[in-house]
């Protein structure tokens, strides 16, 4: 796992990968949390159709200025594979607006507040400050 001649070797790069995964995989939970605590898989759901994040943006009632925030929260939750982004157009009657829209992956239909089998209660109780606070001691 040494460097040889000043170049790291794959082991040593599959390794500190797998700890860098380790160390961050907390933002993936997080940021499911976040999302369902907003009922961003429900605004989507109601919405029947690839949400623009504009679109999302405004349904969360929230300042514009926070897009990025937003953008950011989305793009983790397709990687991750809660959503799916494809490219849309909005009808003539809409605005017009071109773009990358958000819609449910199968996994995140078991977040909808509605769905018989939703998991949301479960998640939102195992990432609870009280469950999670004695995991920082």
């Amino acid at each position: 796992m040494a460097l040889q001649k000043g170049e790291p070797s794959k082991e040593l790069i599959d390794s500190q990968a797998h700890i860098w995964n380790h160390i961050f995989s907390f933002i993936n939970s997080m940021s499911l949390k976040c999302a369902v605590q907003l009922q961003i898989p429900d605004i989507i759901n109601r919405h029947g159709s690839p949400m623009l994040l504009s679109e999302l943006v405004k349904a969360l009632g929230i300042n514009r200025e926070r897009t990025p925030f937003v953008y950011r929260l989305m793009h983790i939750l397709v990687h991750s594979g809660f959503f799916v982004k494809q490219s849309v157009l909005t009808t003539p009657g809409g605005n017009g607006e071109e773009g990358e829209g958000y819609f449910l992956a199968p996994s995140s239909r078991l977040l909808l507040k509605d769905e018989p089998l939703s998991l949301r209660p479960f998640l939102l109780a195992m990432l609870d400050p009280m469950l999670m606070d004695p995991w920082n001691t």
